[in-house]
């Protein structure tokens, strides 16, 4: 099975050892996103729903450098370091995924990285 690294410039870098996705033949690997703002170089600061909706615009934009959308995502996992904070990141997820939502976890973690409050991680199928 070959691969395929996937890479929109427009979001962040990746300045270790990791891709912003990689594309096999049927599915796209999607690294956990945070709000990670590449033009000021740092996480936005905001509430778990922004930094939410933040995110999801970069999932979009590697979902997009794969010629994928939110449709094609089966399976995602959310990361947050307050589970308290779900209702809110959920309201903001159901918004991308309003029909035929993918699978999910959802799993609380001490910390994430750049002192971000929510990950997302996706994986999409190619039809």
């Amino acid at each position: 099975m070959s691969k395929t690294v996937v890479y929109n410039p427009s979001i962040a870098i990746p300045c270790d050892a990791y891709s912003q996705a990689i594309s096999t033949q049927s599915l796209v690997f999607c690294s956990g996103q945070l709000a990670y703002d590449a033009q000021n170089d740092r996480v936005f600061d905001g509430s778990a729903a922004e930094q939410t909706e933040y995110l999801m615009k970069n999932i979009q934009a590697v979902l997009q450098a794969a010629g994928l959308h939110f449709k094609d995502v089966v399976k995602s996992t959310i990361y947050l370091t307050n589970m308290n904070d779900f209702p809110a990141v959920n309201e903001v997820y159901a918004r991308y995924f309003s029909e035929n939502p993918p699978a999910r976890a959802t799993i609380g973690v001490a910390a994430l990285a750049k002192g971000a409050c929510v990950e997302i991680e996706v994986i999409a199928q190619r039809h």
